[in-house]
């Protein structure tokens, strides 16, 4: 019973709250938690949400929680201990509700932390426990909505549904199904965890692949930066510098050393944002990472 929405008779009430009786048990509403349009009385029945409070009392509210027996509701992950499982706010004033240590990963680096969020519905045991559930993937599909054709390279923002060692199963923020290699990940993404992302295809399940990845740009460091800016300056993308490129004239035009310069250049043609060409003696810019990040 307990998790549900049931309908009871107030047997007594104060200036504080209503006791409603269901069952043979009694049940408290505080009376800011009474929405219905018409107040109250003594002898009416009236119907909200029964749960026990984190004293183990027994309450109704009509504040109904974002998830519930029937219903998935995002919650937000509250707290983490290792040998029950997570706990999350589901929009019950005095009650997290705990996610079982059975329905999350072996693997307890993968477990949300505080402040993710997780898609979960309300289950309650022969005890009259309340359980938070976990969404699976056939509601994530219920749920999802089809994206259109030009979303390469553009950039989304996700939870993790599913963490696993492959790879990442996430939703994004408008309920587009994705897919996250763990080549694309610079550590594994946990379950719930919120992150930005970019499209780098799409799947033959027909899923948005994504990479947590930072953009080749966005990995480099200063000097690096300023490599960039100069040859895009020039309308031929070329600069007449290279690694073996004099220390004193690398200083004249960048007011870098060149230990530093070479240290710039080799994270630029790592990233193939340039080619070098030493027989020139030269640099060229053929990927520039902020028209890619504009497409």
């Amino acid at each position: 019973m307990l998790g549900t929405i049931q309908t009871g008779k107030i047997i007594d009430q104060n200036e504080n709250a209503y006791y409603v009786q269901i069952d043979g048990l009694t049940y408290e509403l505080k009376r800011h938690e009474a929405t219905q349009e018409e107040t109250p009385h003594l002898g009416d029945e009236i119907t909200g949400f029964i749960y026990d409070n984190q004293q183990h009392q027994r309450e109704m509210t009509q504040f109904l929680p974002f998830a519930q027996s029937d219903q998935y509701g995002w919650g937000k992950v509250t707290a983490v201990r290792i040998g029950l499982g997570v706990f999350v706010d589901i929009g019950l004033p005095d009650k997290d509700v705990v996610i079982s240590m059975d329905d999350l990963p072996f693997d307890k680096n993968r477990w949300p932390r505080k402040d993710d969020r997780l898609l979960v519905r309300l289950e309650t045991d022969e005890k009259d426990r309340i359980w938070a559930k976990l969404a699976d993937e056939n509601i994530f599909e219920q749920l999802s909505a089809h994206f259109p054709n030009n979303m390469k390279n553009k950039n989304v923002f996700a939870t993790v549904y599913a963490s696993r060692d492959i790879g990442c199963f996430v939703l994004t923020t408008d309920y587009y199904l994705g897919f996250v290699h763990e080549s694309q990940m610079a550590r594994p993404l946990r379950l719930g965890e919120q992150f930005k992302g970019r499209v780098i295809g799409i799947s033959q399940y027909g899923r948005l692949n994504l990479s947590s990845l930072p953009r080749a740009f966005e990995e480099i460091d200063d000097d690096a930066q300023m490599i960039l800016m100069s040859l895009r300056r020039k309308a031929s993308k070329t600069l007449p510098f290279y690694d073996k490129s004099d220390a004193q004239e690398i200083k004249a035009y960048f007011g870098i050393s060149k230990s530093a310069f070479k240290r710039a250049l080799g994270h630029l043609l790592k990233a193939k944002i340039i080619t070098e060409d030493k027989d020139a003696g030269t640099i060229t810019l053929i990927s520039d990472p902020e028209d890619e990040s504009n497409e």
